[in-house]
């Protein structure tokens, strides 16, 4: 395995503080974490101290991995969150529902919340409600036949002009997004077994949350089931 592919980089920024972390992606542990306070709500003034708070970590963090940092996960905790819910009904004529029937609309979905709004980025796309012949689940049943069904999908979208300066900001030191979490959706997964903000982050990527449909950059070579269909970036 490569070294870059051992640890995965985190960047908490809110409106209180601003977080850097490193975590083992095998074991979890944290292998480096340093944090700034802000004291005002000022945005010019604090995207200034994040570019002076990534200048101060970034040496710091490839000198102890021995590796350069090429991305980082953003987790923001910011009231600029959009979401948008919209609800899709299909016939499905008594066959039995699989994970392949719900390719065809959540792709009419997602294609109509981003011709729907051009300014904003899906970030999240969720499933909240599989309704199968009248009957909720929260999750989608095997072998199970029905005559119809309909998905209640909930986006969590951000606007572009906020990640492009994340974007500008992170470029500065050869840094990409990688990937950005609304910091309010993780916390309803910490427990006992994932007791911080960046484990937890860490394992939503990697599909904690089943209901997840995974927006994935077209470069990568290796895919989950949804992830072979849901391909964002062009």
């Amino acid at each position: 395995m490569n070294e870059e592919l051992k640890f995965e980089t985190y960047l908490f920024i809110g409106s209180k503080k601003l977080v850097i972390c490193v975590i083992e992606k095998k074991t979890f542990k944290i292998l480096f974490k340093e944090e700034k306070l802000l004291d005002d709500h000022n945005e010019d003034s604090n995207l200034k101290k994040l570019d002076n708070f990534l200048a101060k970590n970034i040496f710091k963090i490839e000198k102890i991995l021995k590796n350069f940092v090429k991305d980082i996960n953003i987790i923001l905790d910011d009231k600029e969150f959009f979401p948008i819910e919209i609800s899709i009904k299909k016939d499905h004529n008594g066959n039995s529902i699989s994970q392949e029937n719900l390719i065809n609309p959540l792709n009419v979905l997602k294609n109509l919340c981003q011709f729907s709004f051009k300014g904003k980025k899906i970030i999240h796309m969720l499933i909240e409600n599989y309704q199968i012949d009248g009957k909720d689940y929260s999750f989608l049943p095997e072998n199970l036949k029905c005559n119809n069904f309909s998905l209640d999908i909930k986006f969590i979208c951000l606007s572009k002009n906020l990640i492009e300066h994340y974007e500008s900001i992170l470029k500065r030191y050869h840094i990409l997004v990688n990937q950005i979490l609304n910091a309010k959706y993780i916390e309803q997964f910490q427990d006992q077994q994932n007791p911080n903000i960046y484990t937890t982050a860490s394992r939503i990527i990697s599909g904690l949350n089943n209901n997840e449909i995974s927006l994935v950059n077209k470069t990568l070579k290796s895919k989950g089931f949804f992830e072979k269909f849901f391909d964002f970036f062009s």
